[in-house]
């Protein structure tokens, strides 16, 4: 019989909220004189790449990973290690492509690079989508990991209760500096939760040696497969091409992760706070793979989900906590504040996430003239608004974030874009994406695509029988695509019919675009012909004085002028159009 938590647990447990509500508390007193939104939102522009790197990995490596990620390993084995490369390829994506553009224009919403690069109506349509998926996003990051500890004894309804309270609280009184280092420390709190449990739980199942075996007679070690069927639901193929897609759609264009890499002091503390961050989904991922190989060797021939013990498999590794702790009263709690610490952080910088995409991108589009004193108000009262999310059905974070990785690479990548194909190219994306989506939640992929990996219940004594599902009747094909590839599905569809759109309508005329709000990819390809590099420019004045300038970063005034210009549609001058020929 397993125990449930004790009064040790829920003390360890209460000091992480007491010590982030603390935080918030801490930067309202220390930023009490600087009360102007811009302060709120972005930290006054002034954070440094340590504290950013620890808050972006804690963000993102949220109760899906704390818990999800073991059990995953456990029941289809390691070859979710292999996002090892997603995550290089995504960061390496994300600061050399999407940053620079985002961190020269001078925006504090991604979505006002949209209406820079595009017009209003791309703007508020990316706007209204993003709210829908970090809404969606944050519904089920939060069931799982409050569903997953139902096992420990713990209140569903009372964990939901606090941490809301407590994420409003300290982004509340706080702003984005009080998420920043609340999340450093959540870091620090869901590290030491990982190594206490695979310390812990490696001891007892006789080493890592032992545990290593184990895992490769459960062929829990076959990480290399190389099958291109895209059915599958985890080859190489899937996990680094489509997992790229899916974290870049998170990551690259994400609000959440742009709005803490523009609050740094400079692009190069925003460039290193992202590879410093690599380094921490990187720690972070290899000790989730590892719990879930120990896991597995602790129940090779007891499973606990096909013995009954557990309702699900979220509940795989709070059941092997509460298992393997059960004479230590405490640590429970501490494995419990451990994934808390993911939830905490992914509700709090959404919600800052939120607050300033509502403010940028709504409230100041209706009410252009608010004072500053309203304004910052205004942000702070819209972040307890940001945590009232709905309970969404299913989750479209692959679904949306492709489409809108799609949107941002048209405009950023493809001068000739135009906004008739970008809001075109939206559409198509987010429909296609939906109707793969939603079709394999209705008819799951076959069991021969995405079955598990052996489980044995021979040392079990059992609950109650379970009675096998049948296959499924229909849709063997593309409703059985593999979930990573719906992100990719999503930007692909985007980009090329935005292209075909921009083409069929005129294609934008480059000379208007400013030179900051684009990326000379094609540099990097036709390096050995001018001629051909202004041609990809499609017009825009790559070339000119300007240019440089504006590549070591925008000022406020510079940034204003960027702004005016992209509205304004200027007439071109005729000696800035370079002459074309091949």
């Amino acid at each position: 019989m397993i125990k449930k938590f004790v009064a040790w647990d829920y003390v360890v447990f209460a000091a992480l909220f007491l010590v982030s509500a603390s935080i918030g508390v801490f930067f309202a007193v220390k930023e009490r004189k600087k009360k102007t939104s811009k302060e709120f939102l972005v930290g006054g522009k002034q954070m440094t790449c340590g504290p950013i790197a620890f808050s972006l990995t804690s963000s993102f490596m949220s109760a899906v990973t704390v818990l999800g990620t073991p059990s995953e390993v456990y029941r289809y084995g390691a070859s979710f290690v292999l996002f090892f490369l997603s995550y290089a390829l995504v960061i390496i994506f994300t600061a050399e492509l999407f940053l620079p553009v985002f961190y020269r224009s001078g925006i504090t919403s991604t979505y006002e690079y949209l209406e820079l690069r595009f017009n209003k109506i791309v703007r508020l349509a990316a706007t209204l989508i993003y709210i829908l998926q970090t809404m969606t996003y944050l519904h089920f990051a939060n069931h799982l990991v409050f569903f997953g500890f139902t096992v420990t004894g713990f209140d569903l309804w009372g964990s939901v209760v606090a941490t809301g309270i407590v994420c409003t609280f300290y982004c509340t009184l706080g702003g984005l500096k009080a998420v920043v280092w609340t999340d450093a420390f959540q870091m620090i709190v869901m590290v030491v939760g990982f190594v206490t449990v695979l310390i812990r739980g490696t001891t007892l199942n006789g080493g890592s040696t032992k545990v290593w075996e184990v895992a490769y007679e459960g062929s829990r070690l076959n990480i290399f497969d190389f099958d291109v069927d895209p059915l599958r639901r985890h080859t190489f193929w899937t996990i680094v091409i489509g997992g790229t897609f899916t974290w870049l759609g998170l990551y690259g264009v994400n609000q959440s992760t742009i709005q803490r890499c523009i609050s740094c002091k400079s692009e190069k503390h925003a460039k290193l706070a992202l590879y410093l961050n690599l380094l921490g989904l990187w720690t972070v991922l290899v000790c989730a793979v590892f719990c879930g190989l120990v896991m597995y060797s602790h129940y090779k021939s007891c499973d606990p989900w096909t013995a009954d013990f557990i309702s699900a498999p979220d509940q795989l590794m709070p059941y092997f906590v509460m298992d393997i702790f059960s004479s230590m009263p405490g640590v429970p709690g501490l494995f419990v504040a451990c994934a808390f610490s993911g939830t905490l952080s992914t509700v709090a910088a959404s919600i800052n996430a939120l607050a300033t995409v509502t403010f940028e991108d709504l409230v100041k589009k209706c009410f252009p003239n608010l004072s500053e004193k309203i304004s910052t108000w205004i942000s702070k009262g819209l972040s307890p608004a940001s945590s009232l999310h709905p309970q969404a059905s299913l989750s479209i974070h692959g679904m949306c974030g492709g489409p809108m990785l799609g949107l941002f690479t048209l405009g950023i990548v493809f001068p000739c874009a135009n906004w008739k194909g970008a809001i075109g190219g939206l559409l198509t994306g987010i429909t296609l994406a939906f109707w793969a989506g939603t079709g394999s939640f209705i008819y799951p992929a076959p069991p021969t695509k995405s079955i598990p990996l052996q489980l044995s219940t021979l040392n079990c004594t059992l609950a109650n029988a379970r009675t096998a599902a049948g296959p499924p009747l229909l849709a063997d094909t593309w409703y059985s695509l593999s979930y990573l590839y719906f992100s990719a599905i999503g930007c692909l569809v985007c980009a090329i019919a935005g292209l075909l759109i921009s083409f069929i309508t005129g294609p934008s005329k480059g000379e208007d675009i400013p030179p900051v709000l684009i990326k000379p990819v094609c540099n990097l390809f036709c390096f050995w012909s001018e001629r051909l590099k202004v041609f990809l420019w499609c017009g825009v004045r790559h070339d000119s004085p300007e240019v440089s300038s504006r590549t070591q970063g925008l000022s406020p005034a510079a940034g204003e002028r960027a702004r005016t210009y992209a509205r304004a549609r200027a007439t071109p001058r005729a000696d800035y159009l370079p002459a074309i020929t091949l």
